[in-house]
């Protein structure tokens, strides 16, 4: 039986001494890194968008479970092609070897010139904001330089320095970036877990919040207009779950790929889940889902309400820890990506080299700092993560697509892990999955635009690298 020839990125140390990356993740380093990739300020704002919609308890809890089902369901898929091929980049790695070149560069494209460069600049500028709310020193509200639109205040600065230092944390080692994003993800457990506990235990909440006060459970909507409510809901919720697939960038630096990563995908998402549905029913328990719909932060109301307002100044620091981390995920897993994409001579050369006394892909991780610098001033990441949403989703769809390609072109590769729920649940998520790209492209037609239109300006980028790195190949 063929097997699949080993990624470069994955190789030990070869012949020629050119250093190569250091497999030093364990499982409940992937299982951190995963779930604090997923969890980052949207717990703490989305309840608005779903309780307006679906005003009833019961269905309220019930998305943020199906969330977390539909998760699975792509995780399954994933876990396959992620045992498939245990190598950095990941997600990158499965589309090539299914579709070719050419889709797997878009898919890389997009991840740093909007989706990972815009979630890195978000997560940092939303962290230094959160903490301006602690101490004014650092507000939004400070202006410190403008010109022709362009405002840049105190907490831009913070993230601009929260950028540089996680990029030069993850340069120096990998183990030093594991343990920064090890660290402030335990944080975020244990100050989550507080406001959970004491919440229940001893906040000013009411359990007759979930009781529905005369709303029937299908809210006196026909069955189709109940499966649009608890669509509409899903979408606020399938954001909050995104974020699991970072694992499968740093396969290449996990310990025993082939078992861990599926593993972790699995144990991540189910933990994700736990921790969501037990800060949703503490949302519940501080207010009624009609006051949940009208809060835009509904964690500091929630703290107002169970506590006392100071406790939601204090909450501040914990959204902005939760920023921080996924921002750390982010960037330790994000530039495997484009290390990938350079190594199969499609993004700057650079990229691909593995620093030799750090073993890090030290010029990927610049890079990527770099630019997230650049969109933290511009002010416009936010808008621009907006417009990618769906060609990321359509990543997604075609990388599950894509396991039952290979499962038919190339069955001799060897699967440790073979999907679970073959091939129901896999194809449950395709089918959910392009429900929801037409209903994007139907509804919101301007972004839907905008998202194929950034996906489509890498393609001179493609023919330009593969040009050049075939008259390389020729000299």
């Amino acid at each position: 039986m063929e097997t699949a020839p080993a990624s470069p990125v994955a190789q030990t140390q070869s012949s020629d001494a050119k250093p190569t990356l250091i497999r030093g993740l364990g499982l409940l380093d992937s299982v951190l890194l995963l779930v604090s990739g997923i969890i980052g300020s949207s717990i703490f704002l989305t309840a608005k968008d779903i309780a307006g919609p679906l005003p009833q308890p019961v269905l309220f809890l019930l998305v943020w479970v199906l969330g977390g089902l539909i998760s699975l369901c792509a995780c399954f898929a994933f876990a396959e092609l992620g045992s498939m091929f245990p190598d950095s980049g990941g997600q990158y790695i499965y589309l090539r070897e299914a579709y070719g070149d050419l889709i797997a560069f878009l898919y890389g494209w997009m991840l740093f010139a909007v989706a990972n460069g815009g979630t890195i600049a978000a997560l940092s500028v939303a962290s230094a904001a959160y903490v301006g709310q602690v101490f004014p020193l650092v507000s939004q509200e400070r202006i410190v330089w403008s010109l022709a639109g362009i405002v840049v205040t105190r907490a831009h600065v913070l993230g601009l320095v929260l950028i540089a230092v996680l990029t030069y944390v993850n340069v120096v080692g990998l183990r030093w970036g594991a343990l920064l994003q090890n660290v402030s993800t335990w944080t975020k457990f244990a100050a989550m877990a507080v406001f959970v506990v004491l919440g229940l235990a001893i906040g000013h909440g009411h359990w007759s919040n979930f009781q529905a006060h005369g709303v029937p459970l299908t809210m006196g909507l026909s069955p189709s207009q109940l499966i649009s409510a608890l669509g509409v809901g899903l979408i606020a919720v399938y954001w909050a779950y995104d974020g699991w697939v970072y694992i499968t960038w740093v396969a290449g630096e996990v310990k025993e790929p082939r078992r861990n990563v599926p593993l972790a995908m699995v144990l991540g998402v189910l933990a994700v889940g736990g921790i969501y549905i037990a800060m949703n029913v503490t949302y519940v328990y501080a207010l009624p889902l009609k006051e949940i719909a009208v809060h835009e932060t509904i964690a500091h109301a929630a703290a107002a309400a169970l506590f006392s307002p100071g406790a939601a100044v204090w909450l501040s620091l914990v959204i902005a820890i939760s920023c921080f981390s996924a921002a750390a995920t982010c960037t330790l897993a994000g530039a495997r990506v484009y290390m990938a994409m350079a190594r199969d001579g499609v993004f700057f050369k650079r990229m691909a080299i593995i620093h030799p006394k750090w073993r890090t892909p030290a010029f990927s991780l610049v890079g990527q700092g770099i630019w997230a610098a650049v969109l933290t001033l511009t002010g416009h990441y936010d808008q621009l993560y907006t417009y990618v949403m769906l060609g990321m989703v359509l990543s997604y769809e075609l990388t599950v697509i894509g396991m039952f390609w290979l499962r038919w072109r190339r069955p001799e590769i060897p699967r440790p892990y073979r999907c679970t729920g073959y091939p129901w649940l896999p194809g449950i998520y395709v089918l959910i999955g392009a429900a929801w790209i037409l209903n994007t492209i139907w509804k919101r037609p301007l972004e839907a635009f905008w998202s194929i239109a950034i996906v489509l300006i890498g393609v001179p980028g493609y023919v330009f690298w593969k040009r050049r790195n075939r008259r390389a190949a020729a000299e």
